[in-house]
């Protein structure tokens, strides 16, 4: 027998719980790095130049992908919230909503990943 805390632990408002939080902590882990990047364009142009050729390999560009998706599930995850505190909510959307934010992330995602290669 399953108890109450299993079956809340498997239901996709849970998922979208986790997704939320996870993308939001590896976010905050990014900002160091992206500020790297700025302090690197303030330093001149030949310093920004060289991390720039770093990010021309494959593992860079997929973990901007990443990045990419992450923002965007983060981003439709917060709308997700907003629209359960004000809008009229019906419980059997929710999974209706759940996919469309994910759909939503990927097709970011995709867009991103065709304009990069």
């Amino acid at each position: 027998m399953r108890t109450a805390a299993g079956r809340d632990r498997n239901h996709p408002a849970y998922w979208a719980f986790i997704v939320h939080r996870v993308s939001g902590l590896l976010l905050a882990l990014f900002l160091p790095l992206h500020f790297l990047v700025l302090a690197r364009a303030l330093n001149g142009e030949a310093a920004l130049d060289a991390f720039l050729i770093w990010t021309a390999q494959p593992l860079v560009k997929v973990s901007e992908i990443a990045i990419v998706f992450l923002l965007a599930a983060h981003f439709a995850g917060g709308l997700r919230l907003l629209l359960i505190e004000f809008v009229v909510w019906h419980r059997e959307s929710q999974r209706t909503l759940l996919a469309v934010a994910g759909g939503a992330a990927a097709c970011c995602a995709l867009a991103f990943a065709l304009n990069l290669f």
